[in-house]
């Protein structure tokens, strides 16, 4: 077994023990035989899969926490595959070994796939996503990676040819972070687009952008208030020039169709599929409101869920919020649940593109501004304080330094006068800008740090404007986090960046982008080995779902819920880090069932 930097710090021994002592003293002999002797005919499966490179990612020693010493170098290439094999039966995982013994599993109406060398892994986890949000960007104007407001235009006046007049246009993608010094107006867009509604969001929705239909429809006006937390951009007379930023993009959103049950549905199947086919097996969903909910509870009731939803609950929905404390959280089950509510999602600021993350000191590159956040951002302490305590887990979003100061010092009140609320696992989503005093505090109080690999691949050629060269160091600090104790889970935060498995690993492991930039990597220091970059995808995501129990790992009694790649991820050296980009995802098993993959 691979013992090697393998569990995410010492707060996670005692959580772990049950699956350790079950992996260890029994769970690999077949089912079946006896563990004794080793005689016996194994089970027959439903699915075999054979010939593969096999990386159980299952721990050897529950005394090894395997955080790296301070000085440890980081490299890859070191370990090896586990096994060979691995026999699937009603959902779960019957057996992980060698091929010869594998024989004794395969019957006369068992699937065999031989995957030919492929590297084998438990099935991956993209730990905060809006998946709605994923099917909608696919029926959506297409603004990725625009760089000027003319192309954006150009975009929306070619769709705006099929569409009938009077009828809203929606786009996505356009960068509010490295567009934040050159935000675009109505101008362009009404002179080009002047018979629909148009509505441009930003790459990560904290940014709005709209053309003057678009503002009559949503009766934002000169006299329109600027909501807390938010900004409405105006022009020198106090018009609103058509962009509106952090909590003020609701005036403009609020003002599109409300989509109906059936195409929020069809919205979340369709990420969903999306997702399987990139290789997830699994999403933790950032922030449900009660319709999303019902949609994900119809869906699961009629099995149409294609992979797992680990639901957090969105903490601005006051009513769903008291309706779940009544019924209280949810815990998954060894049978395989696809619906898993046990956790709430909540914003304390903004976002570092925007300006609007909450900073101790004023921003480098505007002098006077530290962004938003707290009660001023929405944020309730005394409701999320609640949820925990009735024992749902928090996902609160914290990106500036302030911003996760604040969110550590009110998870640390909640714990000293509620200490068994520890047990709901707090995480911080994006824990984007720490201030290196307060990195211990994640290993201390047990915490989560929900990270995203793309957006330090992404931010790299702005963020350091907004932070001077300092506090660019407490920027996006995996490897810092993780040696002072925290669990990393890893994610996209999709639609606002690429999902794609190979380009969040490529990220982790070389803190490069997608062109290879910059050479030796940007602030290399907290780059991660290639097994602790899978692991914040695969085991560590488990942990951070409360499902260490159930899945993670490959051992029998698991969920069968696998990832198949053409090439080695954890066994690439790390001169050649870029062939993690060139692999395949060749198919992806959730509960036993091919989702994605030939023949499925």
């Amino acid at each position: 077994m691979n013992a090697r930097n393998d569990l995410p710090g010492k707060n996670l021994r005692t959580c772990l023990l049950c699956v350790v002592a079950f992996v260890t003293a029994g769970g690999c002999v077949p089912a079946g035989e006896d563990p004794e002797t080793g005689t016996g005919a194994g089970e027959a499966a439903d699915l075999l899969l054979v010939g593969g490179r096999v990386y159980t990612l299952a721990w050897a020693d529950p005394d090894t926490d395997g955080a790296p010493a301070p000085d440890a170098p980081v490299t890859g290439g070191n370990w090896q595959p586990d096994a060979e094999a691995v026999a699937i039966k009603d959902g779960l995982i019957l057996f992980v070994g060698s091929g010869a013994e594998a024989e004794a599993y395969r019957g006369d109406q068992t699937r065999v796939i031989d995957v030919a060398g492929a590297t084998v892994l438990p099935g991956f986890v993209d730990t905060h996503v809006h998946v709605a949000g994923l099917g909608q960007r696919l029926e959506q104007v297409d603004l990725v990676g625009v760089e000027t407001e003319e192309e954006a235009v150009g975009r929306v006046v070619e769709r705006a040819g099929g569409v009938p007049p009077g009828e809203w246009i929606v786009g996505w993608g356009w960068d509010e972070g490295a567009w934040a010094d050159r935000y675009p107006t109505a101008d362009l867009l009404s002179r080009r687009v002047p018979d629909h509604p148009v509505l441009m969001r930003g790459l990560h929705g904290f940014a709005v952008w709209g053309n003057r239909m678009a503002l009559e429809r949503a009766g934002i006006t000169a006299e329109t208030e600027t909501p807390s937390g938010g900004e409405i951009r105006r022009d020198a007379e106090g018009r609103p020039t058509g962009t509106l930023i952090n909590r003020a993009t609701n005036l403009l959103t609020d003002a599109l169709p409300v989509p109906s049950a059936t195409q929020i549905e069809d919205r979340v199947v369709t990420g969903l599929e999306a997702m399987a086919e990139a290789g997830y097996v699994m999403v933790h969903q950032a922030g449900a409101d009660a319709d999303l909910m019902a949609a994900l509870e119809a869906l699961d009731v009629h099995g149409k869920l294609p992979i797992r939803v680990y639901a957090m609950l969105s903490g601005r929905d006051v009513g769903l919020l008291e309706e779940r404390i009544r019924r209280g959280p949810e815990k998954a089950e060894p049978g395989g649940d696809m619906l898993i509510t046990r956790s709430v999602k909540a914003y304390f600021d903004g976002a570092l593109g925007s300006r609007g993350a909450l900073m101790l000191e004023d921003y480098s590159d505007m002098p006077g501004e530290r962004g938003t956040g707290a009660t001023e951002y929405g944020f309730s302490t005394q409701r999320i304080a609640r949820l925990m305590a009735a024992g749902f887990q928090p996902g609160i979003h914290a990106i500036g330094d302030a911003g996760n100061r604040l969110t550590l010092d009110f998870i640390e009140g909640v714990l000293a006068d509620h200490p068994e609320a520890r047990a709901v696992r707090p995480r911080i989503e994006h824990a984007q800008i720490v201030h290196p005093e307060d990195i211990p505090r994640f290993g201390h109080m047990g915490l989560i740090a929900a990270m995203q690999p793309p957006h330090q691949a992404e931010d790299k050629t702005w963020a350091e404007d907004r932070l001077g060269p300092e506090r660019i160091r407490g920027a996006y600090a995996w490897r810092s986090l993780r040696r002072a104790g925290a669990v990393l889970a890893f994610s996209s935060d999709l639609p606002g960046s690429d999902y794609d498995i190979r380009y969040g690993l490529h990220a982790a492991v070389t803190r490069r982008d997608r062109d290879l930039q910059p050479v030796g990597g940007w602030q290399p220091q907290e780059r991660l080995t290639p097994e602790e970059a899978v692991r914040g995808y695969t085991s560590w995501a488990a942990y951070s779902a409360h499902l260490e129990s159930l899945t993670g790992i490959l051992a029998p009694g698991m969920w069968a819920d696998l990832t198949i790649l053409s090439r080695d991820l954890i066994g690439t050296p790390a001169d050649r880090y870029e062939e993690i980009l060139e692999s395949e995802i060749l198919w992806t098993i959730v509960g036993g069932r091919v989702v994605h993959g030939e023949g499925n």
